[in-house]
């Protein structure tokens, strides 16, 4: 993930977010390159935001969806997991000529927005959203 790549995310959300959100892109290992907080937004969001990217990254899933789909309630699956990851929606790993390269974590309004601004960022910038 590329400093210029994660300013083009952010560039991307923040123009087309219907209110506040907090953004965070990662690297392939959930480090932060590029982050920040629209004004207005709940200042708890923007941990939200790192840990839905940092999810997206890192675990064996590509959104933050889909692992708690496979996940779901079952509270020994939730306990086995780092404690770093979120289950709420809006992240999502970013691709690069088909090797994940980091994730995009959105946070501050429903999650389904979340998520869909970050999968429209992604596209926006020219890189690839997961596979399937």
């Amino acid at each position: 993930m590329t400093e210029a790549h994660a300013r083009a995310l952010l560039d991307s959300i923040r123009s087309s977010a219907p209110g506040p959100v907090s953004m965070v892109v990662v690297d392939g290992h959930g480090e932060i390159v590029a982050a920040t907080r629209m004004d207005g937004v709940a200042l708890d969001t923007f941990e939200n935001a790192r840990r839905k990217a940092y999810t997206a990254a890192r675990s064996d899933q590509t959104t933050t969806r889909a692992l708690a789909e496979k996940v779901g309630a079952i509270p020994s699956e939730l306990a086995s997991f780092d404690p770093q990851f979120s289950f709420f929606l809006g992240g999502v790993a970013v691709f690069e000529n088909g090797v994940r390269i980091g994730a995009v974590g959105v946070s501050g309004l429903a999650g389904d927005v979340d998520e869909s601004l970050a999968k429209s960022a992604i596209e926006a910038a020219g890189l690839s959203l997961p596979p399937g």
